[in-house]
């Protein structure tokens, strides 16, 4: 597996661990559909969430927020809207959430790893993270 496919299954998790402490229950995690995936899907109370995860191993060049593009919030939908078609929940209340996890290089490893433990994650929420047709 690669460093990034590392970094991305850690942050994954990361998210997974931090919404279950939040209270969500996790539906599904990498859900394929429409030749792409939704990283997780939660409930939050009775609200379907779909949650798109952007994994960074620090900031240097910027927010990994910032990585979502209108392209990329526009393919969301679209997977979004997928699910929610196939699982015939057209009448639920649903919304889009970015959880970005970014984990801090130790300063004096120039071969740096990310292995479990070896890094403290900052993980940061963004509920109703764009604007969404629902």
């Amino acid at each position: 597996m690669s460093q990034r496919d590392e970094l991305g299954r850690r942050g994954e998790a990361e998210a997974a661990r931090y919404l279950r402490r939040l209270g969500y229950r996790i539906i599904a995690r990498r859900e394929r559909i429409l030749r792409g995936d939704i990283d997780i899907i939660a409930l939050d109370g009775r609200t379907v969430v779909f949650v798109e995860v952007r994994s960074r191993s620090d900031t240097s060049h910027g927010h990994p927020v910032e990585t979502i593009d209108r392209q990329k919030q526009r393919r969301l939908v679209d997977l979004a809207n997928a699910y929610i078609r196939r699982h015939r929940l057209e009448n639920t209340s649903v919304r889009i959430d970015v959880v970005t996890v970014t984990f801090s290089r130790p300063p004096t490893s120039p071969g740096w790893r990310l292995w479990a433990g070896q890094v403290q994650p900052q993980v940061e929420h963004f509920q109703n993270a764009f604007e969404s047709p629902w």
